[in-house]
């Protein structure tokens, strides 16, 4: 545990120096190509990093911030993105580079549950990381809902506490990074304004809109649309293929890969099926709601978990949380 934490020490002050590099260095260089080859090796460093790391949770994570601030940093290199226009202090630019944070812009788009409401996502989190030491003798049906509930609260928390943080330290209004997924009426309300949206952003702008304007040079706009969905999700699921390298140290199945591909295709086709026939007949939300939900849990079980349980990835993120827990709380504790 000692190790794992000096590791993680060390890669993540690698980053902060590497970032420091591109605050410092890369606004003095001219914007384009010049500045993105000023900052294509510290992208090529982030991909290298998390593999120091044998903790899945640290590894994960890392690997999953670093990866969001190499998209930045290209878009910056365009004077595109978040970091543009350049934050007034190098704390700032670390914050917004190395975390996947979006400063708050429109907060009436937000769910607003009350601040108990996180304890309670606490609670259940707590309760199901001791339900791992009986897994063996849970149906399998079950687990579709155990695995994407976990993925969901430990992101969930560790993001929220990351928010809080940062907002303590830096004085800024961050938007939060989930927005009551559970909720979504629809696979374009899921993706689109509810799960990871600090990364809905960054894939908006860094992939979606260059690929629909490119596009829409050639074909109509719909066809852009389309084009540029499958390519943001195709984009995402090759991103995850990475990631699971990075956690399972397994080579790529694709699976993952397909996961994002067929949400991709349904989605497009659940945009035109709406824009088609929506002034026909509506679905009730509580339905909708169930099928959607439904439909992730379903489509995850069959494309995105498998790999993650064939090594055992979820059970070790549970001990490994546990541990953790022990580790930290007696430095926390008054003699």
């Amino acid at each position: 545990m000692e190790e794992d934490v000096k590791n993680f020490i060390l890669v993540w002050l690698s980053a902060i120096i590497s970032v420091s590099y591109c605050y410092y260095v890369s606004p003095k260089i001219k914007a384009g190509l010049p500045r993105l080859l000023s900052v294509l090796p510290v992208c090529a460093l982030f991909l290298v990093l998390p593999l120091f790391l044998s903790s899945t949770i640290f590894c994960s994570h890392t690997a999953f911030y670093l990866s969001v601030a190499s998209l930045k940093l290209i878009q910056f290199s365009y004077e595109q993105g978040p970091l543009f226009p350049l934050p007034q202090n190098l704390s700032h630019f670390i914050s917004l580079t190395c975390l996947p944070i979006k400063l708050q812009q429109n907060p009436k788009s937000i769910n607003h549950f009350p601040k108990w409401f996180f304890a309670v996502k606490v609670g259940i989190f707590g309760v199901l990381l001791h339900v791992y030491d009986y897994i063996q003798y849970l149906p399998s049906i079950l687990l579709l809902g155990l695995y994407p509930l976990h993925v969901y609260l430990e992101h969930e928390i560790l993001l929220t506490l990351l928010k809080s943080l940062v907002t303590i330290t830096l004085g800024c209004d961050l938007e939060p990074q989930f927005n009551e997924p559970y909720l979504a009426t629809s696979l374009q309300d899921f993706w689109g304004r509810r799960w990871n949206l600090t990364v809905t952003a960054i894939l908006r702008s860094s992939v979606y809109s260059p690929v629909r304007r490119i596009c829409g040079h050639l074909v109509n706009s719909e066809r852009a649309m389309i084009i540029g969905v499958l390519a943001t999700f195709l984009v995402s699921g090759v991103a995850h293929e990475v990631l699971f390298i990075f956690v399972t140290r397994d080579p790529p199945t694709g699976e993952v890969t397909w996961f994002f591909v067929l949400h991709g295709v349904c989605t497009v086709v659940e945009v035109l099926v709406k824009k088609n026939f929506l002034g026909r007949w509506r679905v009730r939300p509580v339905v909708s709601r169930l099928v959607t939900v439904g439909f992730v849990c379903l489509t995850g079980g069959w494309l995105f978990f498998p790999q993650l349980k064939r090594s055992s990835v979820m059970e070790r993120r549970a001990n490994e949380t546990l541990l953790f827990v022990d580790f930290f709380k007696p430095k926390f504790l008054l003699p």
